[in-house]
């Protein structure tokens, strides 16, 4: 089958994605050289020139409407609406609207009945009318979908917030979780952290259920009005699904008969939780769904909106927000600095841009200024462990992360400072930081160390993406290559770590992406850390990767693979060719010695010739991923920091390459 422009399914071929600039097939490698030379310094004055004067780079993080729809509801809810908020985000909303009327969650993807829900009753609270021709075909979709009862369990609560759904007929989860000893299942550090930070405040939303009185019905939206929550499918007795539905019928029953003095002390004790874990900036996590929910569970304990946590909250809730220069207002579900710094950092110095350079230096210095020197939620399960990680956003000290620790560390390792000895010490922090997250089986997953249990996802509550944070491919990836290149590759934490690598390659050559999309991902994570720590490129698995890479490129020379990869096996490593995911590839072939090969010249042609004049790399596709398939991200900065580091490797060779620790024997 083909894949098409939008990224659909075709007829007869997916290799043959749209060709941006389609190749011949023998291409002189001197032309690919000078044309590659030319990219790179394009891409690096433009790169230079969109770091911020504190020294941090920052891309426009996009995911879906979800997000927008329920910062519209929140104000609702609270009774705080703006109308040029509101006009700015219906604006935004209405532009993202498929030509039948739905929405989807990432570009070319497929109609989201619970996206075109909350972007439907978002455009209400705007003044669309439901007679309105974009409406009604929204509104004709959801019933055909079987409406509003079809819809996941979140959707359903923002709904039942203002009594277009019952609370009595949405999952339940006790605030009681929260007397939970850490060796109980389903305590709430069973949760990813994600998870966890959303989940804590909604125990006190369900049992407040709350109702806001509704400025409309939604009838137009439920296959029956008069029947509007029809009785959901039960799962067979004998199963774990079913199991777990008799547990909710339980936690309903315990609903009506808790006692008021235990309840009262666990939503205290989940407020105290909450507001513990509110950073200095206000928000939580650095992510906007658990602020959200954090807002509208303190607010139902008695907190006005003049309380400083209220206020706080509130103002960070504000900083998600993009305006575009037609009027729109955006809203990022969280923000990348020290991940995109990171990464461009590598991305400039892998280029050729001196180590000392300026621009580098300033990085540096604020990478150095965002470690984390306290204890998280990770000490749970670590708690003798001494803080030194990184983490994504901002703010957002709670929760650093194992990934961007790992790249941090092999950034500031390109980086000429004025002051090693400061370097050296964030460093090695960094490093005993991640040695001590390991999980039990000798990988990495990237908050937690071991938050691998069964339970968590098989609750009726949890419909929506990953609630667990086990080991994945690309983190275990990373941090391998961070030990190779601080020359700690023959240490038993990484080789155990390579061994679990070689363990987890598919059947066909790649490795599953757990946070970008995906096996094409999860490949160029794999492959330059197993070289790094010494794996020649005759080794069967880098054979393998290399065999698979070449079968999946595209016509044009690029590489490419949809989203619906993580669903349908017909998409692994199909799809349009993309910036970041042919920067992928080109990473893994060079790694493993394929400098010289048609595949590696075709690719780079692919990326000179997709630049644009400017410089930078235009990229609609989703390559980033929240929850393989459920929450899809577009790193705004992936399209010019990836391209960069695999032009300049290109040119220059690989980093490090003289640090690779034999492994010869693995």
């Amino acid at each position: 089958m083909t894949a098409t422009t939008d990224g659909s399914a075709g007829a007869m071929n997916p290799r043959a994605a749209t060709a941006t600039n389609p190749t011949d097939t023998t291409i002189a490698a001197e032309d690919v050289l000078e044309a590659a030379r030319r990219a790179a310094e394009r891409s690096v004055e433009h790169l230079l020139g969109r770091q911020d004067q504190q020294g941090w780079w920052k891309g426009d993080l996009a995911t879906n409407v979800t997000m927008d729809a329920e910062d519209l509801l929140l104000r609702q809810f609270l009774g705080i609406q703006e109308p040029s908020v509101v006009r700015a985000a219906a604006r935004f909303i209405r532009g993202e609207q498929l030509g039948d009327g739905t929405w989807a969650t990432f570009h070319g993807g497929p109609a989201d009945l619970s996206a075109t829900i909350e972007a439907y009753v978002a455009l209400r609270l705007a003044g669309d009318a439901p007679d309105a021709p974009h409406m009604a075909r929204a509104a004709r979709w959801v019933r055909e979908q079987g409406g509003i009862a079809e819809s996941r369990v979140f959707t359903r609560i923002w709904l039942a917030l203002f009594g277009w759904w019952k609370w009595e007929d949405l999952p339940q989860l006790p605030p009681e979780l929260m007397f939970f000893p850490t060796w109980v299942p389903l305590n709430i550090y069973e949760f990813g952290c994600w998870a966890r930070q959303t989940i804590v405040p909604l125990t006190i939303v369900s049992a407040k259920r709350p109702v806001r009185p509704a400025p409309f019905p939604l009838d137009e939206l439920h296959t029956d009005p008069d029947s509007p929550n029809p009785p959901r499918r039960t799962a067979s007795a004998a199963s774990w699904d079913g199991l777990f539905q008799r547990l909710d019928k339980a936690l309903r029953l315990y609903h009506r008969i808790a006692p008021r003095k235990l309840r009262r002390a666990a939503m205290n004790n989940a407020a105290r939780w909450i507001v513990e874990r509110q950073e200095n900036d206000g928000c939580w996590g650095g992510i906007q769904p658990p602020a959200v929910y954090s807002v509208i569970a303190l607010h139902l304990l008695g907190y006005d909106l003049d309380h400083p946590v209220m206020r706080a909250g509130l103002a960070s809730l504000d900083r998600f927000a993009v305006w575009r220069e037609d009027g729109a207002r955006m809203i990022e579900a969280c923000q990348s600095p020290v991940w995109d710094t990171c990464l461009a950092t590598i991305a400039l110095a892998d280029a050729g841009v001196r180590p000392d350079h300026p621009a580098l230096v300033k990085a540096a210095d604020w990478m150095l200024g965002e470690q984390i020197d306290r204890p998280g939620d990770w000490a749970v399960r670590r708690p003798r462990l001494a803080p030194g990680g990184w983490a994504f956003e901002f703010h957002n000290d709670n929760y650093p992360d194992i990934d961007d620790t790992a790249e941090v560390v092999l950034a500031l390792r390109r980086v000429r400072h004025p002051d090693p000895s400061r370097v050296e010490d964030a460093i090695a922090r960094g490093v005993r930081w991640n040695l001590g997250m390991q999980s039990r089986d000798g990988a990495w997953g990237a908050f937690d160390a071991d938050n691998t249990s069964p339970f968590p996802n098989r609750l009726p509550f949890c419909d929506f993406g990953e609630v667990i944070d086990p080991p994945s491919a690309d983190v275990t990836g990373h941090v391998v290559e961070m030990l190779a290149v601080e020359g700690q590759a023959g240490r038993p934490a990484a080789r155990r770590g390579i061994q679990w690598l070689l363990a987890q390659q598919e059947a066909n050559g790649g490795w599953f992406g757990r946070w970008g999309v995906n096996y094409v991902y999860g490949t160029g994570s794999v492959v330059p850390a197993l070289v790094a720590a010494g794996l020649p490129a005759a080794h069967p698995a880098i054979r393998r990767a290399v065999a698979w890479l070449e079968s999946v490129q595209n016509d044009d020379g690029g590489w490419g693979e949809d989203l619906r990869s993580y669903r349908e096996e017909k998409w692994i490593g199909h799809g349009a060719s993309t910036a970041s995911q042919t920067a992928w590839a080109l990473l893994a072939l060079l790694a493993a010695g394929q400098r010289d090969t048609e595949a590696v010249r075709r690719g780079v042609s692919w990326l000179t010739g997709a630049q644009r004049a400017d410089g930078s790399w235009d990229e609609p596709y989703f390559t980033g991923t929240g929850f393989p398939w459920d929450f899809s991200i577009n790193y705004h900065l992936y399209r010019q920091v990836f391209p960069l580091t695999a032009l300049g490797r290109y040119v220059h060779g690989e980093p490090f390459a003289d640090r690779a620790a034999g492994l010869k024997g693995a």
